[in-house]
């Protein structure tokens, strides 16, 4: 996605946001996954991502990939640093292996021989998955704005092809001839559910429905877009986790709660941080006491993140042999979705039903 298209996206995530209080008091208690099973462990993710931009002369197939490999190992390097233990999975960003080119036969690549290799290699070096972007020479000849994901081992797991690839003004092209994508995959990791959006992907609704309905836990997000509005409502109105792996301005994880929980800004670099897939969301109540009710009982065995600004919090535990739903029963504490929902049933039976939308 171009520079060109950046206002037009922020303007357009200003808008959803002024109508979404109002939406997502109807719909939030059906979609949002504000607490896990009671018996679920903590799941611990430590994800890396990246911010360098590539607009400069391409230095060569061969050099460009030593450079993404050095990148990943990197990101492994600061996870055994910061958390003693491996990287589960690494983001480059969106065209991190051919940059953007207006010829695209010059410079797009297949997937198997050496970008495949190098790829690989790294990936079962670091024993992490791994996504990186790319412009694909598919094999009948055409190309995608695509995402590859390799697992643990360095093998395929899957590749995503942008949906919402950018159409050229004036032509009835996208982005200098890529073939749009038409599926929304969900690939089942080892740590839980993965999906993934490419830039432009960002300002369109059906990429976060698909995924909302697949049950996608983390989404990683390449993109030449800096943008943080859009994440953070999507990462709120979905559930997610969001990683933007980025060309300038900021890479950032956002949580569920739509709050950016770590972001690289400034100057290039790698971003690594442990997020827990095995959350739950509490919204402000007497009993909680800002989350010190739970830390008060648990102490460090219980996580959390809480908003006195947006009256809730997310909490996590950090043993597994305490699911962090059986400490919210435990306290006889509501989740937000079922305080939500508890509320709707009552004020929709005091007026016969739910409230006028006209």
């Amino acid at each position: 996605m171009t520079e060109k298209l950046t206002a037009f996206a922020v303007l357009y995530a200003t808008l959803v946001l002024l109508v979404a209080p109002r939406l997502f008091a109807e719909t939030a208690p059906k979609e949002v996954r504000s607490g896990m099973p009671a018996d679920a462990p903590p799941r611990k993710v430590v994800v890396g991502t990246m911010m360098k931009q590539f607009w400069y002369e391409y230095e060569g197939l061969g050099a460009r990939l030593a450079t993404l490999a050095s990148v990943v190992d990197r990101m492994g390097a600061e996870a055994k640093h910061k958390y003693s233990r491996p990287l589960d999975l690494a983001v480059l960003t969106e065209y991190a292996v051919t940059g953007e080119s207006d010829d695209l036969a010059d410079r797009a690549v297949p997937l198997k021989g050496e970008v495949l290799d190098v790829m690989s290699a790294a990936a079962r070096r670091n024993g992490t998955y791994l996504i990186f972007g790319t412009i694909l020479k598919e094999e009948g000849g055409s190309y995608s704005n695509a995402a590859v994901l390799l697992d643990r081992q360095g093998k395929l797991a899957g590749i995503y092809r942008k949906v919402h690839a950018v159409a050229d003004m004036g032509k009835d092209t996208c982005e200098g001839g890529v073939m749009p994508g038409k599926e929304f995959p969900v690939f089942e990791c080892d740590f839980g559910k993965l999906a993934i959006a490419i830039c432009f992907d960002m300002s369109f609704d059906d990429v976060w429905e698909a995924y909302r309905r697949k049950g996608a836990e983390i989404v990683a997000w390449p993109t030449q877009s800096p943008q943080t509005i859009q994440p953070r409502w999507r990462a709120l109105q979905n559930g997610f986790h969001i990683v933007s792996s980025t060309w300038r301005n900021n890479a950032s994880i956002f949580d569920p709660m739509g709050e950016i929980i770590a972001q690289l800004v400034g100057s290039e670099g790698i971003l690594v941080e442990q997020i827990d897939l095995a959350y739950a969301l509490i919204g402000w109540q007497p009993k909680l006491a800002n989350g010190k009710a739970l830390r008060d009982k648990y102490g460090d065995a219980v996580g959390y993140r809480y908003s006195e600004a947006e009256d809730c919090g997310i909490f996590w535990s950090n043993d597994p042999n305490l699911p962090i739903m059986k400490m919210v029963r435990e306290l006889d504490l509501e989740l937000w979705s079922e305080s939500l929902r508890r509320n709707l049933a009552v004020t929709q039976r005091l007026r016969g039903g739910p409230a006028k939308m006209d």
